[in-house]
Parts: structure tokens; sequence; C-alpha cells
């Protein structure tokens, strides 16, 4: 058998203009001043109380981690979850194919909450493809490994390949014994991802090849 743990935000869904626009709402309505883009695609990956303490150290964190709650949930009501964090092209296909695969088991570990997670895979249909589901509501943050430990045990293995956006899932990955694959079309740029990744892939096509390297 065979583990393939993918994050979600920036790995299987685009949605940067979620967060983005989540988080410059919940800065404004505490009076602040909003991070720029970049600061803020910086932190995607991290829970939502680790990344406030990055955008505003000493800020007020747990009012604004409920601003942005409210902010995230508000856009979504408006623009539906599709629409806000729309799958990247060829994503379903990969997923499709790693499913009828009977040796390859595949799991999610993302920073997202409970529910943020499940509206994501709801609006898209995606429960099906995963055995197991990690979230910021039961670990603490990447890059700590307890996400990637749960998802080894839950599937009675000792290793797989953690494929996602960010340092901190290859970190997380790293920590736990975990092949990492690093994707350079999310939020965190190929020259950060490169120290810490066993392979790149550049677009959605190249995971199923990469994958086969990694863990064959």
């Amino acid at each position: 058998m065979r583990l393939v743990l993918f994050d979600m935000d920036g790995t299987l869904v685009d949605s940067q203009a979620h967060i983005v626009g989540s988080m410059d709402a919940a800065f404004e309505a505490l009076g602040l001043s909003p991070p720029t883009r970049a600061q803020t695609l910086a932190i995607v990956g991290l829970s939502l109380p680790q990344a406030m303490e990055r955008l505003a150290p000493g800020g007020p964190r747990d009012a604004l981690v409920q601003a942005y709650k409210d902010a995230y949930v508000a856009l979504r009501d408006s623009h539906g979850e599709r629409s806000a964090s729309p799958l990247y092209a060829g994503i379903r296909d990969v997923l499709e194919t790693l499913h009828a695969q009977p040796e390859t088991l595949l799991g999610v570990a993302t920073g997202k909450s409970r529910a943020g997670l499940d509206h994501v895979l709801g609006a898209h249909d995606l429960r099906r493809f995963f055995v197991t589901l990690q979230c910021a509501d039961d670990h603490p943050s990447k890059p700590h490994p307890a996400m990637a430990e749960a998802v080894l045990a839950d599937c009675g293995l000792s290793t797989g390949v953690i494929v996602g956006d960010t340092t901190f899932d290859l970190q997380m990955g790293r920590a736990a014994g975990m092949a990492t694959l690093g994707v350079t079309w999310g939020y965190h740029a190929r020259a950060q991802l490169a120290p810490y990744a066993d392979a790149l892939a550049d677009t959605v096509a190249d995971l199923p090849a990469h994958l086969e390297e990694l863990h064959p």
C-alpha cells in the first residue's frame, strides 16, 4: 500500500481570492491596515491563530481570528464555495486516477477548520476520494507533524508522500518521515519550496509521474 497526503488550499483548490478578501475584511473590521497580498499568501497553511500572530505581532489575535472567520463565511455565502475556492484544472482527473489504484490511499491535511474543510469537500464532491481527513481543529498548526502522523496512523503505514504548495506542508511531511512533493502553482515560490522538497511539480499533469518516482 502507498499513501498520498494532500494539502488543500493552494494545492487542490485555488482559494487565494477568498483568503485575501477575508483577511482584508478582518483587519478593516478592527480598524487595522490589512497586510499585503503577498504577506497574506505567505501564511496560508498555518492555523489561524499562528497566521494572525505573524501578520499582526502583538495585535488582537483572537479578535482577528473571529473577524476572519466571519468574513470568510460571508464571502462564501455570497459567492458559493465552488466559485470562492475552485479546483485547479486537472486535479479531479488526478484524484480519480489515484483513487482507482487499489494500492493507493489518499488523505488530506489542512490548516482549514473542520467546517471549512467539509464545505470544500461537499461543494466539489471530493469526500469519496479520501480515507482520512485531518484539520486545524484537532492538531497543532503545521509544520508540526501531528496531522501527518495521524494520517499515517489511520492508514496503518509508516511513510508516504505529502503533496503541498507551502514550506509548512513540506516541513511537516519531513518531520513525520514522509517524502515531500512541492507544487509550484500555489502560494509559496519554487525557490522557497526547493530546500524542503524531494521533487517539485510545475503542472498538475506532472503529479502522477512524480508520485511514482517518490513512492513506486
